[in-house]
């Protein structure tokens, strides 16, 4: 039995056996950052294609900004990356503590969240530039090549922030759009993103 659930595809009619090698989680591409000012991910380059699964993950692992204090962003496109400039609506809290143990909290931000922009979205705030500070996290996006429906995502994010405090954000918003997003790009708002890893992986 416990080799069925392995294979299970995760399917909600009941328990369904993926192919042989087959499974939830899929790895399309990973990138590996180094002082690169953006990384983007297009469909039809790379093997990456967005109209392959209803459900995308972007896993972020150690990614270090040049800058410290930057914020760490994303934005889709409708034209294969010609301009990542999709109108978003969308909120933004996080949980926090410090080092020194000064004080935590779980708090709303307001500066973080979009109100019909086409602004990049942040998705950590104030990420430290010391050389054991980064990001971690991932972000999910729902049928990004739908053309009947807007483009929801979530993320949560575990931050490394400048001043010294471990911070937990998570956004979630909608791309309004009901044209096909065929690009995702991310960067820091000042800066090159130093090093670190973004990989997509498909869920069946």
């Amino acid at each position: 039995m416990s080799g069925i659930i392995a294979q299970n595809s995760g399917r909600h009619t009941g328990l369904v056996k993926a192919s042989s090698g087959g499974g939830v989680w899929n790895l399309i591409k990973t990138y590996t950052a180094s002082s690169d000012s953006t990384l983007s991910f297009v469909d039809g380059t790379d093997g990456v294609d967005f109209t392959a699964y209803d459900e995308f993950v972007f896993k972020f692992i150690n990614i270090h900004p040049a800058t410290d204090n930057a914020e760490f962003q994303f934005n889709f496109s409708t034209d294969g990356g010609s301009n990542y400039n999709v109108t978003k609506t969308s909120t933004y809290f996080y949980t926090y503590i410090y080092e020194s143990d000064a004080g935590a909290a779980l708090t709303y931000n307001a500066t973080g969240d979009l109100a019909q922009s086409t602004a990049f979205q942040n998705i950590a705030t104030n990420v430290g530039a010391d050389n054991d500070q980064s990001v971690s996290g991932c972000l999910t996006i729902f049928s990004p090549s739908s053309t009947t429906f807007v483009k929801h995502w979530i993320s949560q994010i575990s931050n490394a922030h400048g001043s010294d405090l471990m911070t937990n954000p998570y956004t979630a918003g909608y791309g309004n759009t009901t044209s096909a997003v065929d690009a995702i790009q991310y960067k820091f708002s000042s800066g090159n993103i130093d090093a670190g890893t973004i990989s997509l992986l498909g869920i069946l």
